[in-house]
């Protein structure tokens, strides 16, 4: 049996993100991912301070981006590989009073800093944009595959990664560690995503889960050096490619391309740009999103070895480091969690 300070389950976003701490913090550990599916391997990698629906900022915002920007040049030294790309974030505008509403949020506290108050005015016969763009700053793209993958070499090389589907069956408890398949740690840490619905411990909190998909098209013509956000965004992936979405269903639960929503992103791609254009790619996953817009982070009420870390929905890049933080902090020095955040705000879930 070997002894860990942590078993972790699942590697994407949230998952690198705590093994981070621990490392950080000198506690060892084994990842547990199936290395398959996962909300983390399909997203646009994009990182936007700005909700540009409602030009607002998310929770805690400004103390997430300013964390997570030196968290993944860290990861860039660490690992030998670029993963981050500057890359310009543009709004279109549909209206006049699109521009009026993005003049106000530019004077907003905190919005200041990331919203770009001068119309950014590009003729471009490419895309229709008659009323212009907003640009907003300190944006851009990781490339979160690359990161994963590149991440995964690194614990195989010191023995902390397993590629396994996890079997709850196997998980046995003590009263102050955990053991699982030659494995004993003093907790486990679940950061599975939508997974988490087939976790007997921690399934019936209310991630519901949002599938969302996205086409790749090959537009040479096209020569963004920025991203779009229309209804959808545009996002260049070098090489005449782009990532286009993506959808938002709250239905479907699987992993599935579907007809529909290649079709419903073709129809808005269609009214946007004026360039022929090849669909060479599409993907699905399902973002672990909750009700309250909130990530689920704590202990199991009764068995205080499990923990949980999910619920990050589709602003991962930006909360995974903070809020991985908490989570250490939490469970090895006690510090109180933010109640927004905590899994105890949904008491009844547990019982």
């Amino acid at each position: 049996m070997k002894e860990v300070d942590y078993i972790i389950v699942g590697l994407g976003l949230a998952g690198i993100a705590f093994c981070e701490e621990c490392e950080r913090n000198g506690k060892s550990f084994i990842v547990i991912d199936k290395g398959t599916e996962g909300a983390s391997r399909v997203a646009a990698g994009l990182y936007n301070p700005v909700i540009l629906k409602r030009y607002s900022l998310p929770w805690k915002a400004i103390e997430q981006f300013d964390l997570a920007m030196p968290y993944f040049r860290t990861l860039e030294e660490k690992l030998g590989e670029s993963f981050m790309y500057e890359l310009p974030v543009r709004k279109v505008f549909y209206s006049i009073e699109d521009q009026n509403n993005w003049f106000t949020a530019s004077d907003k506290p905190g919005l200041n800093r990331f919203v770009k108050t001068a119309i950014v005015k590009e003729e471009r016969e490419e895309i229709s944009a008659p009323f212009h763009y907003g640009e907003v700053l300190e944006t851009g793209r990781v490339a979160i595959t690359k990161l994963q993958s590149c991440y995964e070499q690194y614990l195989a090389g010191k023995s902390a990664f397993a590629k396994a589907v996890f079997d709850y069956d196997l998980l046995q408890l003590q009263d102050s560690s955990v053991t699982y398949d030659g494995y004993k740690a003093s907790r486990i840490v679940f950061a599975e995503g939508y997974g988490v619905k087939q976790n007997p411990y921690f399934g019936k909190l209310p991630l519901v889960g949002n599938k969302g998909e996205y086409i790749i098209i090959s537009a040479p013509q096209l020569q963004l050096n920025a991203a779009i956000k229309s209804s959808f965004f545009i996002v260049p992936l070098g090489n005449g490619l782009y990532k286009v979405g993506a959808t938002y269903n709250w239905t479907d639960k699987d992993w599935e391309a579907t007809t529909e929503a290649r079709e419903e992103l073709l129809e808005k791609l269609d009214a946007l740009i004026n360039v022929s254009y090849e669909v060479v790619d599409q993907e699905a996953g399902v973002r672990p999103t909750t009700g309250d817009r909130r990530p689920l982070l704590g202990v199991h009420p009764i068995y205080n070895q499990l923990a949980i870390l999910n619920g990050l929905g589709t602003r991962g890049i930006m909360a995974g480091p903070l809020l991985a933080k908490y989570l250490y902090n939490f469970l090895d020095h006690q510090e109180a969690l933010p109640a927004e955040v905590d899994v105890m705000r949904f008491p009844k879930k547990f019982k």
